[in-house]
């Protein structure tokens, strides 16, 4: 292998291998570096089924020490559709800790990570061993992803069994750096010395600034890596400032000391995520065919459970009832269900209702709110109920990909009310198609969205305040779209005319990260 690496959680490029924006970013970046001439390869673990994909061919096993005991792995290259981009996969049980096909995993309130943290712990060593042992050519970058990826770095730099390593140039990108993975430093089924009894390690270098009985894999990244980049120029910034929770401000999520360090030294980088824009001129979907899908997909997701979601038999019903007739406003939603993504459309406005009932409220008689996504049992719970007293509001529980382009291309107003958002993919894929968006204006959304040109910002220095101008902004794009057709023609062109595209992510990735020719 002559070029890059990627070490990752995730990889949209085979099927079922992404659950979030990551997965996006590891399909589409690598095909951008090979317009350029870039030979790039991806290696993710398994998870009990990507090993299995038509046309898996195993290629080694490697013995990988974990835990005490000598585990033997088994490397496996996967085709896909595009050959210019190499896609591995590495097999073992360690990798499927609760059944086949889950990348993450839940647990408990009082042991975050701990599934996740062992398996990608033994990814990391798995990843390492595959190097050493040169069961895959050796790159000349290893570009890891996220926490689930930087241990990597710990065991190049203390385990003399990977010294041979230290040679390859290490970029870390940080997608999420609210998810750290921290873990107990020893005493855990889920440590850092129970993966690891042998290493001799810096605790200075491991440890979380916060609570020094941890290691914390994205501070010892940020703290190791060659190279450090985010995927936005605004969080670059927001990053290096410290939380204010009482304001909804993440910032650093503790981690500023060390990131300030990483830019005062000239190892941090900000380089805005791509978008692909081949569907950007194809025709538009019609509402009939999207009822059709939503209906499809309700039922699919109903026939999985043994058991009918209150989420799923609410959807079929109010499926059921909406008419063949376009509604006179549609407004979309797309993401995870998480604080990050969904407190601000909870979050009290003076009226005493939340935001998300405030808009509603706002909307006319055939107006409709889709909102399509799962995740946190407790935001489930409240799009639910919000969803069964209010009859322009649909909530779809589950995530089809089918639909979700759909819903980009279909609806008139997109809502993306992120607290924080390092980059965000789905405003870029709803301007793609010229829907406006109404953004927070933090991170990527401040990037990518100019208010009252291609799209609406809000602010506020408070949730609170937040809220409440995020429903003034729904409200105010409402009234333009009512009131000048022709400008809001103006600024869908405008949106849908935006081109943030991967290969000019691919080459600042090159010249600001890379360093290839320096080599």
């Amino acid at each position: 292998m002559k070029g890059i690496l990627f070490l990752v959680a995730e990889n949209g490029a085979l099927p079922n291998g992404k659950v979030g924006g990551v997965g996006d970013v590891v399909r589409e970046l690598p095909l951008a570096f090979a317009e350029r001439g870039l030979e790039t390869a991806v290696l993710t673990p398994a998870y009990g089924m990507l090993a299995s994909l038509p046309g898996a061919r195993p290629l080694a096993t490697v013995k990988v020490r974990f835990g005490g005991v000598m585990d033997s792995v088994g490397l496996y290259e996967v085709p896909t559709d595009n050959g210019d981009v190499s896609h591995y996969v590495l097999d073992h049980p360690r990798f499927e800790p609760n059944g086949p096909g889950l990348i993450y995993c839940d647990d408990a309130a009082d042991a975050p990570f701990a599934t996740d943290a062992s398996k990608f712990a033994f990814f990391t060593a798995a990843a390492a061993a595959v190097l050493r042992e040169r069961a895959l050519p050796g790159p000349r970058i290893i570009h890891l992803h996220d926490w689930p990826s930087a241990l990597f770095l710990v065991l190049r730099e203390f385990d003399p069994a990977y010294a041979s390593l230290k040679k390859v140039r290490t970029v870390f990108t940080i997608h999420n750096l609210a998810l750290q993975g921290i873990r107990p430093l020893d005493g855990n089924r889920s440590s850092l010395l129970v993966w690891f009894p042998w290493l001799e390690f810096d605790a200075k270098t491991v440890a979380d600034p916060r609570w020094p009985d941890c290691v914390n894999p994205m501070a010892a990244a940020i703290r190791l890596a060659d190279k450090i980049n985010t995927v936005s120029p605004t969080y670059a910034k927001e990053i290096l400032k410290s939380n204010a929770p009482e304001r909804g401000f993440n910032g650093g999520e503790g981690l500023e000391a060390d990131l300030k360090n990483a830019h005062a030294h000239g190892r941090l980088v900000s380089i805005l995520n791509g978008c692909a824009y081949s569907l950007a001129k194809s025709r538009r979907p019609g509402w009939v065919r999207l009822l059709n899908v939503m209906r499809m997909e309700t039922i699919r997701w109903i026939a999985r459970e043994r058991q009918v979601r209150s989420a799923h038999f609410l959807a079929q019903k109010q499926l059921e009832q909406l008419s063949s007739r376009r509604p006179s406003a549609l407004l979309t939603s797309v993401g995870r269900l998480a604080a990050q993504k969904t407190q601000l459309f909870r979050e009290q406005t003076a009226g005493g209702v939340s935001a998300l009932e405030a808009i509603l409220a706002k909307l006319d008689d055939r107006a409709l709110f889709i909102m399509l996504g799962s995740g946190d049992p407790d935001y489930e719970s409240f799009l639910t109920e919000t969803a069964a007293t209010r009859a322009n509001f649909l909530f779809l529980r589950g995530y089809s990909d089918e639909l979700a382009q759909l819903l980009y291309r279909v609806g008139d107003l997109f809502l993306m009310p992120s607290s924080f958002e390092p980059c965000g993919i789905s405003q870029m894929l709803a301007m793609r198609a010229g829907q406006l968006c109404v953004v927070h204006g933090v991170g990527g959304l401040k990037d990518t969205v100019s208010d009252g040109t291609t799209g609406f910002v809000f602010d506020g220095k408070t949730p609170r305040t937040q809220a409440r101008n995020f429903v003034n902004k729904v409200t105010d794009a409402l009234d333009l779209r009512r009131s000048s057709c022709a400008r809001w023609r103006r600024m869908q062109q405008a949106a849908a005319a935006q081109r943030f595209t991967w290969e000019a992510s691919a080459a600042a990735y090159e010249q600001k990260l890379y360093a290839i020719k320096n080599i």
